[in-house]
């Protein structure tokens, strides 16, 4: 198709800033508003079917302390994915950096590297959540370096690893470590389980069967440290001039190399906190499928915030609703649905927002 009237695209100078967070609103909204087409279209009704998912999700205070358990990796996972688009490195390994991160702080219980029936409950938790960020740090480092030195495609390599970070779990949870064949291994002793709000019902009986643990310490307190280093900080400064122009960030003396590398490893760093958060504080144990792809939505979390930390809050706090409302609704597709959908809407927006698009008629055309 032939357009009558030359197109330019050039980049925008100035966006309004309640622009950026008008398009992840919008998009949410526009993500539901297809999905329930979706659902009407295959004879559900939707409204039905997002009034349950509202009452599932936030209905009680049960239901919302759920929430904030599946939030808790997905905010850890979007802070790290966050730091790394920042820099313009597409960090797609948040899973598998996940992976790694469980496995590596479940060496704690399972080798053990500390007497378990002495050691406190806090130097054993400590020593686990030390164990998953350097895990999941050192597994960052491998595309980090790979990337500072040869060049290499980042997005293929984070990708690859995923994969291998799975098989690796299954190795030793199918093998040496399974409990009697299963594909997991035993439960840890409480002194490795984070602590939950349910076990000082006794105190405070509102908190009786609540889900939550102190995860939700971490990722708080994981937003608030990200936040001052991206706004706060010489170092987000850096991490920021390189991405949006690295010819000027290297005229000015900024060591691309080591930057990108150590990006990758904070961004590893904070995915494997999540897988440590998970099997400390929800599983207890090490166990096939540990993960509902939360690496992979981590990195929707990271876009729908708009990198920004704090945003990355309230936006997990939604993804987790979905995984919540996705056990109790059908189908139990829909939460990746929206999620999908979602993705697609940000990342299009996104388009719109960095580039202004024109249809500039001929001048002598003005004229007549």
């Amino acid at each position: 198709m032939n357009i009558p009237y030359p197109v330019f695209i050039k980049r925008t100078e100035d966006t309004p800033k309640w622009l950026p967070v008008a398009t992840s609103i919008g998009a949410v909204l526009l993500a539901f508003i297809i999905s329930a087409i979706i659902l009407a279209a295959t004879g559900a009704d939707p409204f039905k079917v997002f009034s349950y998912f509202f009452k599932s999700s936030f209905g009680s205070w049960g239901a919302f302390s759920d929430v904030i358990v599946k939030a808790i990796p997905l905010l850890l996972i979007g802070l790290g994915c966050s730091l790394a688009f920042r820099m313009r490195l597409w960090n797609i390994g948040a899973e598998g950096q996940f992976y790694i991160g469980a496995f590596s702080a479940s060496l704690v219980v399972l080798v053990p590297l500390v007497p378990l029936d002495t050691t406190p409950r806090l130097v054993v938790i400590s020593l686990m959540m030390l164990m998953g960020m350097i895990g999941g740090a050192l597994y960052g480092f491998i595309p980090g370096i790979l990337k500072a030195k040869l060049n290499i495609n980042e997005v293929i390599i984070t990708l690859m690893l995923n994969y291998v970070a799975v098989l690796w779990n299954n190795y030793w949870i199918f093998g040496k470590w399974s409990d009697a064949g299963f594909p997991m291994t035993k439960a840890f002793p409480k002194v490795a389980w984070l602590p939950r709000l349910a076990e000082y019902a006794k105190e405070i009986p509102a908190f009786s069967g609540m889900t939550m643990h102190a995860g939700i310490l971490f990722g708080l307190f994981a937003a608030l440290m990200v936040y001052l280093i991206v706004y706060r900080s010489k170092w987000g400064y850096k991490i920021t001039l390189i991405g949006d122009n690295p010819r000027a960030a290297r005229y000015a003396g900024i060591n691309i190399t080591r930057n990108t590398i150590i990006v990758f490893m904070v961004s590893g760093a904070l995915a494997g906190l999540a897988g440590m958060t998970e099997v400390s504080g929800v599983v207890h144990r090490l166990q096939e499928g540990i993960s509902t792809s939360y690496g992979f939505s981590g990195v929707i979390v990271a876009w729908l915030a708009k990198l920004n930390p704090l945003a990355a809050i309230l936006v997990s706090i939604l993804f987790g609703a979905l995984l919540v409302a996705s056990r109790e609704i059908q189908p139990s597709g829909l939460s990746f649905l929206i999620q999908g959908i979602t993705l697609f809407l940000v990342i299009s927006s996104d388009v719109f927002l960095k580039y202004e698009i024109k249809l500039v008629r001929p001048a002598q055309e003005t004229a007549q």
